[in-house]
């Protein structure tokens, strides 16, 4: 009896990465959750209450446009409303813009590493991969990803601050890079982490959007504004670009639920005790990243909402005995890793146990 015919997956999918969130802390053991850059604090009770007025209609569909918040959004950033793009978390924006402006013999250029996802959405939507690997300062070579531009390039990111390093790219050379790339290829400045940045001289992407068609800005609500369970992010972008992004979205991708939380989380008085929690998480951050130092630790300036150690052969090993001791990381396998700024407590136990690492015999660095 011969095998009848099976239905099979496109053939340029094999060999897909696969997206890994942050593992969960193991259940029934006191742990605190370090790996997925999440905000340590509930929603605010303000939004929290907007959560449940919702609630109530939810056997209605949600706005298909998200028009309350493109509104708030457009309002707060002092942009047309037909620029403002709203989806399914950052990432969802950035899987339509991808779909949207690159196809089967395009390329899309990012630095390496960097968020996880871009290689996933770019080989989901035909297009190939360019990876520039980041310098030795773990930021973006930006010098280097101007080289890599060619005339089938359609899409750029960068990632800024950089996920996982935390390092962030300074306006001259963000403005300099920008200068140099051809007007046909769009460049994403995916911004996940941009209310954490307290230097300065890194650019609000917003601003430099206002005079470049070819500039698009991605940001959410999962980090600073503690909405990562409801999946709310969105994409500034001029009209035509804005235009071919909504054509690849899913219908009533953002639920009811998630648009009026957003629309509380901008009101003044909310945004204002969201920012005191930014701050404090910052303030935290230069703290960790102090006592990583002291401890002989070699850590990346970050802007975002976590940290970066190079560990090396000896990164599986670091996360399992951060984990043993009450802290789950996220580990880059032979690279390093990624530890989210969380609560006070969690964040002395991983100090804890990245002295004990310096002290032993290991290939970290």
């Amino acid at each position: 009896m011969t095998e009848p015919v099976r239905p099979h997956a496109r053939a340029d999918l094999a060999g897909i990465p696969v997206y890994k969130p942050g593992r969960r802390p193991v259940g029934g053991q006191r742990s605190f959750k370090l790996s997925s850059n999440e905000s340590p604090y509930p929603p605010l009770p303000s939004v929290l209450d907007a959560i449940a007025d919702a609630a109530h209609n939810t056997n209605r569909y949600p706005d298909l446009a998200a028009s309350s918040v493109v509104d708030a959004l457009a309002d707060r950033l002092s942009v047309p409303a037909e620029h403002v793009v709203v989806g399914c978390g950052s990432v969802g924006v950035a899987t339509q813009l991808v779909e949207a402006f690159a196809g089967a013999g395009d390329e899309v250029v990012f630095a390496w590493r960097s968020f996880e996802a871009y290689p996933i959405m770019v080989q989901v939507s035909g297009a190939t991969a360019v990876t520039v690997p980041l310098d030795a300062a773990a930021t973006h070579d930006l010098k280097a990803m101007a080289a890599a531009i060619t005339s089938r390039t359609r899409v750029v990111f960068v990632c800024n601050p950089n996920n996982p390093t935390g390092t962030a790219v300074r306006r001259p050379e963000l403005e300099e890079f920008l200068d140099q790339v051809p007007t046909d290829c769009l460049v994403v400045l995916d911004e996940a982490y941009r209310e954490f940045i307290r230097d300065p001289s890194v650019p609000d992407g917003v601003e430099l959007y206002r005079d470049r068609p070819n500039v698009a800005v991605l940001r959410t609500f999962s980090k600073a504004y503690g909405l990562a369970g409801l999946r709310v992010g969105y994409a500034i972008a001029h009209a035509e670009v804005a235009d071919a992004i909504r054509m690849t979205s899913v219908p009533f991708a953002v639920s009811s639920i998630a648009q009026a939380a957003a629309v509380a989380s901008l009101r003044p008085a909310a945004e204002k005790e969201l920012f005191e929690r930014v701050d404090a998480t910052v303030s935290e951050r230069s703290r960790v990243t102090g006592q990583l130092r002291d401890a002989g630790w070699v850590i990346p300036e970050s802007q975002a909402n976590f940290v970066w150690l190079e560990t090396g052969a000896g990164t599986v090993a670091a996360a399992a005995a951060c984990e043993a001791a009450g802290v789950v990381v996220r580990p880059f396998e032979g690279v390093g890793l990624r530890v989210t700024i969380g609560e006070t407590e969690a964040n002395d136990i991983f100090l804890a146990v990245a002295r004990q690492l310096r002290t032993t015999e290991s290939p970290v660095s």
